[in-house]
């Protein structure tokens, strides 16, 4: 039986190679996930589109070309629709620091204080990305709809997490397990469509 083949995940976020790793495995998907934070001489790539498409794709392939090995990636974000579809692309950098959960979340929260409960719609969407060393390629994209709370609950996701309640349910994706958050969020709905893509690489 062939080893499961190795794919580094275009992130050095910490949180979301476990959780990609986890979506992947209950998908059946037989590959050995490794962080591109494996592989020193590789240079973050800048997040130049405009879209989530066109960003997971410029990581994906640089990551794919640097290290010669299948490259997964995915961008994602949050879109409110009282604040015209952002933050969009710029989720993780919505405050002006890239990374900076706390301040993104306290922004977003600050710019819909006046928005009533009932326009506080909001969706995450992420686009995942898988490309080979030769240029191939192919992307996916999951999305769960839900509303905006006031403030944030639960400690077990991170970005937007605390402040999103997904359609249908009472608790924000903060609040809700691994598992549960897997099965229906964004990130776990665009990889479980990739992980087809992935199987052909076994």
């Amino acid at each position: 039986m062939s080893s499961a083949p190795k794919v580094v995940l275009a992130t050095r976020n910490a949180h979301k190679v476990p959780e990609i790793a986890r979506i992947l495995s209950a998908a059946g998907t037989p590959v050995s996930l490794v962080s591109v934070a494996d592989f020193p001489g590789v240079d973050d790539v800048e997040e130049t589109g405009l879209t989530f498409e066109e960003n997971a794709l410029l990581k994906a392939h640089a990551v794919a070309a640097a290290t010669g090995l299948p490259a997964l990636a995915d961008d994602s974000g949050l879109s409110v629709a009282a604040l015209g579809g952002m933050p969009g692309v710029f989720s993780a950098r919505w405050a002006g620091v890239h990374g900076d959960d706390a301040a993104n979340l306290r922004l977003v929260l600050a710019q819909l204080t006046t928005v009533p409960d009932a326009a506080r719609q909001a969706a995450f969407v992420c686009v995942a990305a898988l490309a080979l060393p030769d240029g191939t390629a192919w992307t996916a994209e999951g999305r769960v709809d839900g509303v905006v709370v006031r403030a944030p609950r639960g400690s077990n996701g991170f970005g937007y997490d605390p402040i999103f309640v997904p359609s249908g349910s009472s608790r924000t994706t903060a609040e809700l397990t691994p598992d549960e958050k897997d099965a229906i969020s964004h990130r776990g709905r665009a990889f479980r469509a990739i992980a087809a893509h992935l199987a052909t690489l076994s």
